[in-house]
């Protein structure tokens, strides 16, 4: 049959339940257990409950067996015409794969040793109007699987132990925070400007107030600003969202981790960095060694420090005082942006990364001595101004981490802005942030920043190629 005609036989046993006066839909089920708790701890001719979803359907005359799925595991059901009765064989006749039911009764295991539950009552919990799609056991179709993840996570078993491992990673994150006596704050995800960090921003309005505002690229700003009201050790797990391109690393909307220490500096955060992780890693794993795409990923420490300045200066003979017309030209002499006339620093430094990336290695690497131009809420090192204190994290090819010691210079810092708004391309525009400004002026102590990609670090955890994998409901176009 195709799909209309499925549809239209799972509603005429709909419209059948419902003149026997069965509830298709009833507000709630009454106590059940969960099936993987049950079946770890198995114990013959207990009574009991369990609610799931129909997976799998076998009929031997006026017998049956069922597969009942819940988000613990699966068990069978037994259902026996004489023991349910003719009103609860006739519920099951005009039960279909995907339905939810409620099924109560004795444990018992068959002949073959599988652990199954003999059903002495069966009450329907919801009717599903459509069928599961074919081979829904393993569904291949990838954009179907982004779409109706819904399905997928019914479909495929790894997909569940993914998100299941992410909420996992998040918790541990949390916990390793919180013991060392980090504050868990929230700030606004809605922004007067555009700020924190370099990217588009997604752009909105509020009627009424009448006025624009931005879905925030990165909570920076918010959280330094806390620095400076004395709470000394904050964090935020937060959306942020850049109307930029999609690919495997990227989507629109994605989840940061950002830690901010008072009295802390770079090195502190590429110390804290190394320690979340590997924390993160034995949690996993008991293990400092993973593996990632068919590839070991060390991650024992003291991990490797390599110089930005060092390895554009051999790759592309850019040096860190060269201005953006001279980093431009040489670019196009090794065959980067032949066709553009002028970029601004920003959009320079995400070629200079991306080239980069291919070369950085599988194991975790802090790339160091970053160009003060590129870093406007970085100190420079005192000595030498034209590189800032700052880090960025790799795995895997991957940068998942970037930190700073953070500017707390309030006419350094206006001077930058300023800097900053005159030298971005039109379509990167945005303003001085004065509110900013004028908290640094009330004074900040100084501080480390640590920012972690949670999205990409996921991907390295659980071995994933794709961002949209570590993602419940990944960004697609309209169909």
């Amino acid at each position: 049959m195709d799909l209309n005609e499925l549809i239209q036989q799972r509603r005429a046993k709909a419209e059948a339940l419902a003149a026997k006066g069965v509830a298709l839909y009833p507000a709630q089920a009454a106590k059940y257990a969960n099936i993987g708790q049950v079946l770890a701890d198995f114990k013959e001719g207990q009574k009991l409950a369990f609610c799931g979803r129909i997976t799998a359907k076998r009929a031997h005359g006026k017998a049956a067996f069922l597969d009942l799925r819940d988000s613990t595991g699966k068990v069978q059901l037994y259902i026996k015409a004489d023991i349910v009765g003719e009103e609860g064989f006739f519920l099951y006749d005009n039960i279909d794969i995907a339905d939810f039911v409620q099924a109560e009764g004795e444990l018992f295991k068959t002949h073959t040793g599988e652990p199954t539950l003999k059903v002495e009552k069966l009450r329907l919990l919801s009717k599903a109007l459509r069928p599961l799609p074919e081979k829904w056991h393993g569904l291949k179709d990838v954009d179907l699987r982004y779409r109706q993840r819904y399905l997928d996570l019914i479909a495929n078993e790894e997909v569940k132990k993914v998100f299941l491992a992410r909420a996992r990673i998040i918790k541990a994150i949390r916990d390793f925070l919180d013991a060392k006596s980090f504050l868990e704050v929230e700030t606004p995800m809605m922004h007067y400007i555009p700020g924190g960090a370099a990217g588009r921003p997604f752009k909105s309005h509020h009627n009424e107030y009448d006025m624009d505002l931005f879905l925030r690229i990165a909570p920076e700003l918010y959280l330094k600003k806390l620095l400076v009201g004395g709470l000394d050790r904050v964090y935020e797990i937060n959306r942020s969202f850049r109307n930029e391109g999609v690919s495997t690393r990227h989507n629109p909307e994605f989840t940061m981790l950002e830690v901010y220490e008072a009295y802390s500096d770079c090195a502190g955060m590429m110390h804290l960095a190394e320690g979340l992780i590997v924390n993160l890693v034995q949690g996993l794993f008991a293990k400092t060694v993973i593996s990632y795409q068919g590839k070991e990923i060390d991650f024992t420490p003291p991990w490797k420090r390599v110089s930005f300045q060092e390895l554009v200066k051999d790759k592309f003979d850019i040096s860190a005082g060269d201005d953006e017309a001279v980093m431009l030209k040489k670019l196009k002499a090794k065959g980067f942006a032949k066709e553009v006339n002028r970029l601004s620093r920003t959009q320079i430094a995400k070629i200079i990364e991306e080239v980069l990336e291919e070369g950085i290695g599988l194991n975790p690497v802090f790339v160091t001595d970053y160009f003060a131009s590129m870093c406007p809420l970085a100190k420079n090192k005192q000595d030498d101004p034209l590189v800032s204190e700052r880090f960025e994290l790799y795995a895997a090819g991957i940068e998942i981490g970037n930190a700073y010691s953070e500017l707390n210079d309030p006419v350094e810092q206006r001077r930058r802005f300023e800097e900053e708004v005159k030298g971005l391309a039109s379509d990167e525009q945005k303003n001085v942030d004065e509110d900013y400004c004028l908290a640094l002026e009330h004074g900040m102590p100084p501080a480390g920043g640590l920012g972690i990609g949670i999205d990409r670090l996921v991907m390295l955890l659980t071995d994933q190629a794709s961002i949209r994998d570590v993602i419940l409901f990944p960004l697609l176009r309209p169909e």
